[in-house]
């Protein structure tokens, strides 16, 4: 008899121990570090809350593949160290999986394609390769891709421009608006949504291959990129996926 409970008593523990394991596998938080001034994908809305396609996106992920998701506003150049340095979790905020980024950490699968453009103001009416030839001051957000190319483009023969860095693309139109800067160099899907009611027109495309997004993870967690990838095609799959492109008009 004394046996018998003693058994009844381990069984007992031993349930304890396995429901409080799948109580804390269902309640782990990752971290979604998000650009603060991204729209349509990323952004920080007028109630200072996180917003966007991807924060919409990574919620409905993570409900469906019991896991919690919590976003975080960060500047774009320190995003991929943040992550690296387990700051962060994960990075769904319109980044393009390039081959650089791909050396650091693992990428989704794509969801999303951009090529690489140059936003003025409506009224300008100087050529595209004017803008980039004739010493005139370029802005661009810190860390980005368009912020790579211009770089280099700066460094090659025929190019004369002033490169002006910022915090978020948002910024840099700003003084697009006042004439500080004469243009900015951002992916087609934010110009996109920063000409939406503004005076601003696409001056030009940059003769590079566009590029696709997909979710930035450490290299070290394969598990939780299969839950994401998981997540992320039943998603497409589902009806809520054309909802929220509607929705951000994308």
């Amino acid at each position: 008899m004394f046996k018998t409970l003693r058994v009844a008593a381990l069984l007992a523990v031993a349930l304890a121990f396995a429901f409080s394991g799948a109580a804390l596998a269902e309640e782990k938080t990752y971290i979604n570090g998000i650009d603060f001034g991204f729209p349509p994908f990323g952004f920080v809305d007028k109630d200072g809350k996180p917003a966007g396609f991807d924060v919409e996106s990574m919620d409905w992920i993570a409900q469906k593949m019991g896991f919690k998701i919590k976003h975080q506003p960060m500047d774009w150049d320190g995003i991929i160290p943040a992550l690296t340095a387990k700051k962060i979790d994960i990075i769904a905020s319109g980044m393009s999986a390039t081959e650089e980024r791909a050396k650091i950490v693992n990428f989704s699968i794509p969801y999303y394609e951009v090529t690489q453009v140059l936003l003025v103001k409506g009224d300008d009416a100087t050529p595209f390769a004017d803008l980039l030839k004739t010493g005139k001051k370029i802005g661009v957000q810190r860390g980005t891709v368009t912020n790579k190319l211009l770089e280099e483009m700066s460094k090659k023969e025929g190019y004369k421009f002033e490169l002006v860095l910022y915090d978020s693309t948002d910024l840099s139109m700003e003084d697009v608006k006042v004439g500080r800067i004469a243009g900015s160099g951002m992916d087609s899907s934010i110009a996109k949504e920063l000409m939406k009611g503004q005076p601003y027109k696409v001056a030009g495309t940059f003769d590079v291959p566009s590029e696709k997004y997909g979710y930035a993870i450490r290299k070290e967690d394969k598990e939780f990129l299969e839950t994401v990838n998981k997540g992320l095609e039943m998603l497409m799959k589902d009806p809520y996926w054309q909802e929220l492109k509607k929705k951000y008009d994308i």
